[in-house]
């Protein structure tokens, strides 16, 4: 019993240095980035839009290698089917080959016509999807008693009568489950 005991103490004690020894460095995993060197990687990246769907990563290199040595080739591609989303980022080793790359904006490129601009920094907390608010609430409901009609009446009552009752509906006291 103690020597199985002690067995297990030396697995454990293996296992911990593995996982604090450094990870090689063919593997190094996601890399965390902060925002300046986001910035700086992005300002020697392009986009590439309106790319055919059956193109490859060596198609596109092949097509911008004259403006400078490419080191990544990113295409985008649906997460649920799988297919290309017909653009693609183009990653190189200098800002210079960025410029360079601009002069490629609407040459033909398998056939279509592409279009080349930079890739522009996601800044977090900016978003184009967002409005501010909510927008499944605080929806204005367009009624009869709203109407552009009764600014012209003083004496309209822009009020419904009777009792308005918000949120859910009232249980009645001739329902019943039973």
């Amino acid at each position: 019993m103690e020597e199985e005991a002690e067995k297990l103490k030396e697995l454990q004690n293996e296992v911990e240095k593995q996982m604090n020894m450094s990870p090689p460095p063919g593997n190094a995993g996601p890399v965390i980035m902060s925002l300046e060197e986001k910035m700086e990687a992005d300002a020697r990246s392009i986009y590439v839009g309106n790319v055919d769907y059956g193109a490859t990563a060596e198609e596109l290199e092949a097509h911008f290698h004259g403006c400078g040595s490419v080191n990544r080739v990113t295409i985008l591609c649906d997460k649920f089917s799988g297919h290309p989303k017909g653009f693609a980022y183009i990653d190189f080793s200098d800002k210079e080959s960025v410029r360079t790359s601009l002069a490629l904006d609407e040459s033909l490129f398998r056939g279509r016509q592409i279009k080349v601009i930079p890739k522009r920094t996601n800044r977090p907390g900016i978003s184009t999807t967002d409005r501010g608010f909510p927008r499944s609430r605080y929806r204005a409901r367009t009624t009869n008693y709203n109407s552009s009609r009764s600014r012209f009446y003083s004496g309209f009552n822009s009020r419904p009568r009777g009792r308005i009752y918000r949120g859910q509906a009232r249980a009645t006291s001739w329902y019943s489950p039973y």
